[in-house]
């Protein structure tokens, strides 16, 4: 993609009040103001992270994201409430504060993933039983599943690793009560339909996805963070899978298993020093999350050039959110 110059690659704005700096987001917490009641500002930089670690900054890559999930929230709003009150900027969220709930969820459809606690690498060490299911011997890698999974992990606030749960050790460690893990449950597998419904009509598999409830301040449950991104997600390309499928490859993707899958063919990205990324493959991934955006929403992806630089335009729009 052009202009490779242009990367957000933080979002440290001293007149914000009450910073958290997360791998991907920097995100300021706003007062009450008396309508919305206590907020959030959410801003998706443009650094990518797998395995707990940064990888690079891929140019566009989180008003890339910040769209997608934009898409997504105005065609899931009928399904469950979520955080969104404004989009001041094309890589900012102004959200409802919530009190995050200490449960993730993701859905899957397939036998498939790369990191420590998807349920395919968890199944070539010979587990079996995974996340409160049963798996049977014999299933094949990217296999779909007879019908789609929750698979809980804890929620590391701490920047330490989730770990994987089960829905009764959720009960009894009390971390949620059995309406609420019952709510969240039907809340993740009704996005997840209307995810997969709409992504096969785009030719797109939506293969897994993760989601992040909280509480809003009358304790509803609340859709946080993102939804269906390629950061969230992942996606296939259908036209492609059956036949990777058959020869045993990895099916045409735009997920960020791109550059997770570089790095992870030369190290050891739990605990060896990262490779540099490459400038060829940083142009193509930041190509791959514009496709995605394109793909997913059947729109153009326009990059935002205004203001001198990213930060300098972040700066503007979020301007009339400074505090004196």
């Amino acid at each position: 993609m052009d202009h490779p110059d242009r990367i957000l690659d933080h979002a440290r704005i001293p007149e914000l009040p009450n910073p958290y700096f997360g791998k991907v987001r920097d995100c300021y917490d706003l007062p009450d103001d008396g309508v919305n009641g206590a907020r959030r500002i959410l801003i998706a930089s443009d650094r990518i992270s797998a395995f707990d670690r940064i990888l690079a900054c891929i140019p566009f890559k989180g008003q890339a994201l910040t769209q997608i999930a934009r898409f997504w929230f105005d065609r899931t709003g009928d399904i469950c409430p979520n955080h969104v009150l404004a989009y001041p900027d094309p890589n900012v969220v102004i959200g409802k504060r919530l009190e995050i709930l200490p449960v993730e969820v993701v859905v899957r459809g397939y036998l498939a993933g790369s990191t420590s606690t998807s349920i395919l690498t968890r199944y070539r060490k010979g587990e079996r039983e995974m996340y409160g299911h049963r798996f049977p011997d014999g299933l094949r890698p990217n296999q779909a599943l007879p019908e789609p999974i929750v698979t809980p992990t804890s929620k590391a606030f701490d920047g330490g690793h989730d770990e994987p749960l089960t829905g009764a050790e959720i009960l009894s460690q009390g971390l949620l009560t059995a309406a609420q893990w019952d709510k969240v449950q039907d809340y993740a597998f009704a996005l997840f339909a209307r995810g997969r419904k709409q992504a096969a009509e785009r030719g797109l598999i939506l293969v897994d996805t993760k989601y992040e409830f909280g509480l809003d301040a009358e304790g509803v449950i609340t859709l946080a963070d993102e939804i269906h991104t390629p950061d969230s997600s992942r996606y296939w390309i259908a036209r492609g899978y059956e036949a990777a499928f058959e020869t045993g490859g990895r099916p045409p993707s735009f997920d960020k298993d791109v550059i997770r899958s570089w790095v992870e063919a030369r190290c050891d990205p739990y605990s060896d020093p990262l490779p540099a990324i490459p400038e060829d493959l940083i142009a193509t991934t930041a190509k791959v999350y514009a496709d995605a955006f394109q793909a997913i929403t059947g729109a153009r992806f326009e990059p935002d050039l205004s203001g001198a630089t990213p930060l300098d335009r972040v700066r503007a729009n979020l301007a009339p959110y400074f505090t004196a």
